[in-house]
C-alpha cells in the first residue's frame, strides 16, 4: 500500500491572504517534507481559476524534484482534454529526467471547465476530446516516432518526439470521478486507475473496483495499480484535525457548491463524512489509519492519495499533517496490508 498527498495549491481570495507566489513555494516545501518522512507519492492538480495556483503542475513538480530524492511526482490531474498531448508528454518526460524516473501523469477529463474556453475547445466535444487525446498520449509514450490522426487535432506523420523519459513506459493513469464508462476505458486500455471519492459513502463506489478489474481481465491485461484519491487531514487528535480542517474545507465546498447548485454543508454533515463509512479521511493518526484500512477492505487498492490542503489551511498545519501521515499513519497501514496479504496467500495455498 502506497500513501501519498496531493494539492491544488489553493490560494486565498482575500486581500492580504496567501497568494500564488507564497503558495507555490509552500507546495515545494510540502513535497520536500513528504519525501523526507517516507510518503510514496505527491500530486499537484491542474486548475485555471483564481482560487488555485497550479495551472502548470509540471513546473511545480519539477521544483519539487530538486528538493526530493525518492517520492513519486504526479499530476492530480492533468486536464488532458484541453491540453496538447505532445506538450504534456514533453513536460512529464522532462520531469522524469529531472527526477531520475519518478514522474507520473494522471490524465482526466476535468471536473472544472474553465480550461476549455481558455484554450479554444468546445465543451460539446468533452468526451471525444479526452478519448482522442488519451489515444495520442499513449502513442507518444509507446514509440519515439509517431504517426497518428484524429478528428480534433492535426495529424502526426512519422514525427519524432523528444526527450524520451527515464521510465519506459512513462506511467499514465486514468483519473475518474465515478463514471462507469471511464472506469471500463481504463481497464480496457490496461492503465492504472485513480478514483476520486469526495463525498457520500465510499461503499457505493466499491462496485467500480470490480468493474475495473473485470475490464482489465476481459481485455487480457495484468492487474494494474489502483488509487483512491480522497479529502482528508491528520492531527494529534480528532478534535484538532476537524477544527483545523473544517473551516477552510467548508468555505471551499460551499463556494463551489453555489457555482454548481449543491446545497450548503455544515459541521454536522462534515462530521458524518468523517465517520468510518464517510468519505473524509480526517482524524488522529490511528483514526486515519483505521479509515484507510477500512477502505482497503472495500476496494483492495494499492495507493491512497489524500488532498490535505483544501482552502486556506495554515501551511504549518499542513506540514504537521504530512509529518504524521508519513511517520505514524503509513507504517500502521503498510504493516496491516502486508499482514492481510500474507494471510490471503496462506488461505489460498
Amino acid at each position: 500500500m502506497e500513501i501519498g498527498a496531493y494539492t491544488f495549491a489553493d490560494v486565498s481570495l482575500d486581500p492580504g491572504g496567501v497568494g500564488p507566489a507564497q503558495r507555490v513555494r509552500e507546495v515545494v516545501e510540502e513535497i520536500a517534507l513528504a519525501d523526507e518522512v517516507g510518503l510514496d507519492a505527491f500530486g499537484v492538480g491542474e486548475h485555471h481559476r483564481p482560487d488555485y495556483a497550479a495551472s502548470a503542475p509540471a513546473m511545480i513538480l519539477a521544483a519539487g524534484a530538486e528538493r526530493s530524492s525518492r517520492i513519486r511526482l504526479t499530476s492530480a490531474v492533468t486536464v488532458l482534454s484541453s491540453d496538447d498531448p505532445v506538450r504534456v508528454f514533453e513536460q512529464f518526460a522532462t520531469l522524469d529526467l529531472l527526477s531520475e524516473g519518478r514522474a507520473e501523469i494522471m490524465a482526466g477529463r476535468g471536473s472544472f471547465t474553465e480550461s476549455f474556453p481558455l484554450f479554444g475547445y468546445d465543451l460539446g466535444d468533452y468526451d471525444e476530446l479526452f478519448a482522442e487525446k488519451l489515444d495520442l498520449l499513449l502513442a507518444l509514450r509507446d514509440a519515439e516516432r509517431v504517426t497518428w490522426s484524429g478528428r480534433l487535432r492535426a495529424p502526426l506523420h512519422d514525427q519524432p518526439v523528444h526527450p524520451r523519459p527515464v521510465q519506459d513506459p512513462l506511467p499514465v493513469w486514468v483519473a475518474v470521478g465515478g463514471n462507469p464508462h471511464s472506469v471500463v476505458r481504463a481497464g480496457a486500455l490496461g492503465l492504472p486507475l485513480a478514483l476520486a471519492i469526495i463525498g457520500g459513502e465510499p461503499e457505493r463506489f466499491a462496485p467500480l473496483a470490480q468493474l475495473y478489474r473485470e475490464a482489465l481481465a476481459r481485455s487480457g491485461h495484468e492487474p494494474q495499480p489502483f488509487s483512491l484519491n480522497v479529502h482528508g487531514f491528520v492531527a494529534e487528535s480528532s478534535q484538532v484535525a476537524g477544527d483545523s480542517y473544517y473551516p477552510a474545507h467548508s468555505e471551499v465546498m460551499n463556494r463551489i457548491g453555489r457555482e454548481r447548485g449543491w446545497g450548503p454543508t455544515n459541521r454536522g454533515a462534515f462530521d458524518a463524512q468523517v465517520a468510518l463509512r464517510g468519505a473524509y479521511v480526517v482524524g488522529s493518526p490511528a483514526q486515519v489509519a483505521e479509515k484507510i484500512l477500512f477502505q482497503h477492505e472495500l476496494f483492495g487498492h494499492h495507493r491512497t492519495m489524500i488532498q490535505l490542503a483544501i482552502g486556506s489551511v495554515p501551511h504549518r498545519d499542513v506540514l504537521r499533517a504530512i509529518e504524521l501521515l508519513g511517520t505514524e499513519v503509513a507504517p500502521i497501514v503498510r504493516a496491516e496490508v502486508a499482514r492481510r496479504e500474507v494471510a490471503a496467500a496462506a488461505a489460498t495455498a
